[in-house]
């Protein structure tokens, strides 16, 4: 049995890679040119967001990454650049602006700074996100994960509406995840002052994703403006830094990651897809995965709650007094 064991081994490594490489395959297309498009894209200095990026680059778009730190955004910048190339035409543009979804001020700040200077805004990718963290709140007293996830992409999106609604076709594409199917939406305790579960919160927000998209998708019908949703998957990034693995169990689990898990490209195909691809244009308050559409579970297509939620987050980032 132990003689055989080596073989097992090799034998299931190679059907792991096998199935990894037929996946990778199975990836779409790319979406076409985008030059001449100005794409921005939050938390763009790692994991899904800087994929994107990457990609977006190499589709001569002009891509801004807000980044809370900018020094490593700057650095990541650099890389992508390394890596897609300078193009002779001068098509394609990496642009870093500080941005800090955990302060309204910061988001703000941001926002006056494109505003000023930017003619066009083609696609917004809110992508940024934090998860499971231990409880904390953002500057501005929000619960960090709800404040980041939700109310910060809630601000940055009213905020920069004009200059989409002026760009149009226009797109905004809402990065959720498949663990909104856990979460529920508590008007009583939003910001977990009664009881705090990092799980719970984090799957909340993400529902906070969907509503948000889906109703501002129906406030904009007729503007020339699309709002769409997606679930990356499972992907291999930094996001669940606080998430606390066994010393021992880290081994096993750096192997399934890699055997299972989607890389940062790999699971920002769905937001470049949304970002790009003729297949949507038009299509607005819609769900994807995988570059499908996907079936929503009823909660997360209660208009009413959604309504409610646009109402109340509209006063706690101060749209409404």
């Amino acid at each position: 049995m132990a003689a055989a064991l080596p073989a097992l081994a090799l034998g299931a490594g190679l059907l792991v890679a096998a199935w990894r490489w037929l996946r990778g395959a199975a990836r779409p297309g790319r979406g076409g040119s985008m030059r001449g498009k100005t794409v921005i894209i939050t938390g763009a200095n790692s994991g899904l967001g800087r994929a994107a990026a990457a990609e977006l680059l190499r589709m001569r778009a002009r891509v801004i990454m807000g980044c809370r730190d900018r020094a490593r955004a700057e650095r990541a910048a650099r890389e992508i650049r390394a890596e897609v190339g300078e193009r002779a035409d001068g098509a394609g543009e990496l642009v870093v602006r500080e941005l800090d979804l955990a302060s309204l001020r910061s988001v703000r700040a941001f926002c006056h700074r494109v505003l000023q200077e930017e003619s066009r805004l083609d696609v917004l990718i809110n992508n940024a996100g934090i998860f499971q963290c231990p409880y904390m709140k953002t500057e501005d007293g929000f619960e960090m994960q709800f404040g980041v996830n939700h109310l910060g992409h809630f601000l940055l999106t009213n905020l920069l509406l004009g200059l989409l609604k002026n760009s149009a076709p226009s797109r905004i594409v809402v990065v959720s995840s498949k663990l909104y199917k856990y979460g529920e939406i508590n008007f009583e305790d939003l910001n977990s002052e009664i009881s705090y579960n990092k799980s719970f919160c984090y799957s909340r927000s993400k529902l906070a994703n969907i509503l948000f998209a889906r109703e501002l998708a129906r406030r904009l019908e007729g503007s020339g403006v699309t709002v769409n949703s997606l679930h990356p998957g499972i992907v291999r990034t930094n996001l669940g830094r606080h998430v606390n693995i066994p010393l021992l169990a880290k081994p096993l689990f750096n192997l399934v990651s890699w055997a299972f898990f989607k890389t940062p490209l790999e699971g920002a195909q769905t937001s470049i897809y949304l970002a790009s691809s003729p297949d949507v244009e038009g299509v607005s308050g819609k769900y994807f995965g995988d570059c499908k559409e996907e079936e929503l579970l009823p909660k997360a297509m209660d208009d009413l709650v959604a309504r409610k939620l646009w109402d109340i987050s509209e006063v706690m980032v101060g749209l409404l007094k």
